[in-house]
């Protein structure tokens, strides 16, 4: 199964990310920031598909969602949407990294360590 990224349940968004990730020094939790210029889901004829009701990364093992996504505006145009995900435990941490392994995959994308 390809792993792929949703803002409207059944629409895969087809601009790939800028993925920034910070973890804690002891591990034990990480924040995702992703952020998609010019998403295809601030295309005004998707909207009459659905509502985004958060961000869905999709893959084999299930679904991770976070609901904290927020679109930027410049001078009144849609410029990216912006989503945070947090992994609250080393196993939510492992299960997100396998998740972007496989959508990286997927998409032909790869990991830099900064």
């Amino acid at each position: 199964m390809v792993a792929h990224i949703q803002f409207i349940k059944g629409i895969d968004e087809k601009v790939l990310p800028d993925v920034r990730l910070t973890r804690s020094r002891d591990g034990s939790t990480g924040t995702a920031t992703f952020k998609f210029k010019n998403a295809n889901i601030l295309d005004k004829s998707l909207a009459l598909n659905g509502e985004i009701t958060g961000m869905y990364m999709i893959d084999q093992e299930g679904v991770l969602e976070t609901r904290d996504i927020s679109a930027v505006f410049v001078k009144g145009k849609p410029r990216y949407v912006e989503s945070i995900y947090i992994m609250k435990t080393p196993e939510a941490w492992n299960r997100f990294m396998r998740f972007m392994e496989r959508y990286g995959e997927s998409n032909g994308l790869s990991f830099t360590k900064a």
